[in-house]
């Protein structure tokens, strides 16, 4: 609804979570997971409150996850919580050292002459006009803010791309009127050797490309330098033959991943449905949240009915808080679903916020962070493209722990490399929303920083 106000904003669960068996985590056990203890301080200021100086920060800078119907964690509501510590402790966690520290990322891979049909197998089926897909030097510079303190690089060796696979039962693809050409398994070239890659015929794309087998190439280029290596697709992908799409997938261990842009192609938001005006931060709109939880549920049975911890963490309606200031930004910027008068320009920098949050999530699994059950957070899981767009770009307080001591970063100068990028894109209602709440979020961590330092 384009007409929406936001207003006022619901920062805790869902009311229907309690429903799906999920039971929010307790203040104490929220800053427990901060610390590489695992417990709390003995001088205990665990009460969730509105101002800066507290330990735990407040639910109008870092919101409970809504656990909406048909949401991951309506799913599975028990998904084990990564605290600092156990991430810690992980033994598949690849530590940075200073020979293995830069992430690379890999331009789409493209066709070869002969093979041009396969290109146009990244644009939706029934789109004359295409949008412009996000350049990789966007996604780049987007990453190298929120990993500050490591580079991030495009690898331009070895240059990919797409051939026909040859294992001397060779299909003959044979050309459509329009050039779309038949389904047939292709050979991603690295310039050492050749990958299967297989391929299936789908509704929404006229073809997708196996997720797996594009792993298994990213991990044969893994340069020797890389922390990890982030492989961008145009082309739909799907992970096994029950999926009908995949967007992104990382091998944590072997430090790789994979990001589809396909399905985050603002063209297909009309055919999916999928509600732009309530995209993150108006996920948080009271109304909204109470319409979705009215709808039936799609989570499957449901888990024995328990109160959702709705008096935990206290909802604010202060207009002054991250939150609201977010919104606000969200407001200033429309960008619904059925608004049809949005430039090319416009839909092609949503597009590029939606890919960036997918990307920093994928990679962040490179660093061994699992998914976020403890907060609204880039890392949580999730169940579908309308659960993705409700999610923050933000990281967490657990999960920003995991990554400033990964990257050895400060947390300000952090903040503020996400919030200069995101300044760039002042006129895009994610990336505009994600600087106010960047500019929140920084005040308050540098008023923290001084009351520390007055402490010691």
């Amino acid at each position: 609804m384009a007409s929406c106000r936001h207003h006022p904003l619901h920062l805790d669960v869902s009311p229907c979570a309690g429903d799906f068996g999920y039971e929010r985590a307790t203040a104490q056990r929220l800053l427990a997971a901060t610390r590489p203890s695992g417990r709390p301080p003995t001088v205990a200021k665990t009460k969730v409150a509105e101002s800066v100086n507290v330990d735990v920060p407040p639910n109008s800078t870092f919101p409970a996850p809504l656990v909406l119907p048909g949401d991951e964690l309506a799913f599975d509501p028990g998904y084990p919580p990564q605290s600092l510590r156990s991430w810690k402790q992980l033994k598949e966690r690849n530590v940075v050292t200073n020979r293995r520290r830069t992430i690379y990322v890999l331009p789409p891979p493209k066709a070869v002459a002969n093979l041009a049909h396969v290109d146009r197998w990244a644009s939706p089926q029934g789109i004359p006009n295409p949008i412009e897909s996000p350049a990789v030097e966007d996604i780049v510079d987007y990453l190298q803010a929120s990993y500050h303190g490591l580079p991030v690089k495009v690898l331009h060796k070895p240059k990919l791309h797409f051939a026909d696979w040859n294992d001397g039962a060779r299909k003959t693809v044979t050309q459509k009127p329009d050039g779309a050409g038949q389904c047939h398994d292709l050979a991603l070239q690295t310039g050492s050797e050749a990958i299967r890659i297989r391929v299936r015929k789908y509704d929404t794309f006229p073809a997708q490309l196996n997720l797996n087998d594009l792993l298994d190439a990213a991990i044969s280029i893994l340069p020797d330098d890389a922390y990890a290596l982030l492989m961008i697709v145009n082309h739909d992908l799907y992970e096994d033959e029950e999926d009908d799409f995949c967007c992104g997938r990382a091998y944590g261990g072997s430090r790789v991943a994979v990001v589809s842009t396909a399905r985050y192609n603002p063209d297909l938001d009309e055919v999916i449905g999928l509600d732009r005006s309530h995209g993150w931060p108006a996920s948080h709109c009271k109304q909204y949240i109470q319409r979705c939880c009215d709808q039936p549920s799609k989570a499957g049975p449901k888990a024995k009915k328990q109160k959702a911890n709705t008096g935990q963490l206290k909802a604010t309606q202060a207009d002054d808080t991250a939150m609201s200031f977010a919104v606000a930004a969200h407001m200033a910027h429309p960008i619904s679903t059925a608004d049809t008068s949005h430039s090319r320009d416009q839909l092609r920098i949503l597009w590029l916020g939606r890919v960036c949050k997918t990307a920093m999530h994928e990679l962040g699994h490179c660093f061994g962070i699992d998914h976020c059950t403890y907060y609204a957070c880039i890392m949580q899981g999730t169940s579908g493209l309308s659960e993705d767009a409700r999610q923050p770009p933000y990281v967490c307080p657990v999960d920003t722990a995991k990554l400033l001591t990964a990257t050895g970063a400060d947390e300000v100068e952090w903040l503020r490399a996400l919030l200069e990028f995101c300044e760039r894109f002042g006129e895009d209602a994610l990336f505009s929303s994600f600087a106010a709440w960047l500019r929140v979020r920084t005040a308050e961590v540098e008023v923290e920083s001084r009351e520390e330092e007055s402490r010691v």
